[in-house]
């Protein structure tokens, strides 16, 4: 069987705002969503993910990182921009966390890069295999040379279409670009995206209480002028959302292990502008570890009266059997509650770290990891 991990993350109490860089008028909205009939603000699993990227390359991990973030120029740079290491026919290099955790998807098919490295090589081992089996079959050495003239003339239209755009000539680029699709037609080329789905899966995280329509008015600084004034929208709540990942999809299992590392420990996750600072990290953690490929922990988390319990859903399935207590790893606050510990025997601690190196320990031991390393 299988080996599956979940989560589920309640954050502690923060107040969110603007974090997405979008306005209605003067207003910067929050991201919202209807959940259970009221209106609920939310953050996006593509934040998560930025903020565990983050993570990762500030802990020193830089050079296991494809996706580099840069402060100073407020943009990503690649250690690995065309996936060398992922390539269908000749990989290069050793996979990189974020693209084996994560995945991605280089969809630059039918440029000259993606020719180049991946389209004219696998059309050409696919002749030379076919010539291979028969020697004599006159068709497939006819088809190799005619594939063979089609590269050739799609090289030199590849290069007089560089000097037609430095020229600036319109009417020659259309015209060349033509030729490029009739020589990779003839060639049978055909445009393939290097896509590697990701590992880890994470939820959009939802608010835990419903958004009331809190507003903050405020006024740029200096000179005063028509555009002066602007309003945020503010939301006083915690966020819960959860994440699934099977070590066996990874190319090195045990990088599950940080992930887990890295979903306990987030900082800020402000999305692509975040001016508020909000502790992403987990007040309370449900882990499960176990052969069942459906979650059923997700979103399992219900304030009252300010107070985080586990939901009455999560514990009729841990009741009915459908969750057994040995799988799950209960860390943080809501471990302390009385009705927590009554689901039965299973790992309830009161600190995130502890209740994290519990379960990687299960994990080391049912994938055998020590091992492997």
């Amino acid at each position: 069987m299988t080996l599956h991990v979940f989560g589920a993350i309640v954050t502690g109490n923060g107040c969110a705002a603007n974090n997405r860089g979008e306005t209605e008028g003067n207003i910067t909205t929050l991201q919202k969503i209807l959940w259970k009939d009221q209106v609920h603000t939310t953050v996006s699993a593509e934040a998560i993910r930025w903020a565990l990227r983050y993570y990762w390359q500030t802990c020193g991990n830089e050079n296991d990182i494809n996706r580099l973030w840069s402060d100073e120029k407020n943009d990503f740079s690649f250690q690995d921009p065309d996936y060398k290491a992922w390539h269908p026919e000749r990989p290069e290099g050793q996979p990189l966390w974020d693209d084996d955790l994560l995945g991605f998807m280089d969809a630059s098919a039918g440029g000259e890069e993606a020719e180049n490295q991946r389209e004219i090589p696998k059309r050409k081992a696919e002749l030379e295999k076919k010539l291979g089996k028969n020697p004599d079959d006159e068709k497939a050495k006819k088809d190799l040379a005619k594939f063979e003239k089609a590269v050739e003339d799609l090289g030199k239209a590849r290069e007089m279409l560089k000097r037609a755009v430095e020229s600036g000539d319109d009417e020659a680029v259309n015209k060349i670009e033509a030729e490029i699709r009739k020589y990779r037609k003839q060639a049978k080329l055909k445009g393939t995206a290097v896509i590697r789905r990701g590992v880890l899966d994470i939820c959009r995280a939802i608010s835990t209480t419903s958004y009331a329509g809190d507003i903050s008015f405020n006024a740029k600084s200096g000179e005063k002028e028509r555009t002066s004034l602007y309003g945020t929208e503010i939301h006083a709540t915690r966020y819960q959302y959860g994440f699934a990942m099977t070590p066996n999809r990874l190319k090195v299992q045990k990088r599950c292990l940080d992930a887990l590392d890295g979903l306990s420990s987030l900082g800020q996750v402000g999305g692509n502008h975040g001016r508020f600072l909000f502790d992403f990290s987990p007040e309370s953690i449900v882990l499960r570890v176990t052969e069942d490929p459906a979650p059923r922990l997700l979103y399992c988390f219900d304030e009252k009266d300010g107070i985080v319990e586990l939901s009455q859903n999560f514990c009729r399935k841990v009741k009915a059997g459908d969750i057994p207590p040995c799988e799950l790893f209960i860390g943080g606050r809501i471990a302390e509650l009385s009705g927590t510990k009554e689901l039965g025997t299973m790992k309830c601690l009161p600190g995130i770290r502890k209740t994290v190196e519990e379960c990687k320990v299960a994990i080391r031991n049912a994938l055998n990891l020590e091992s492997q390393q």
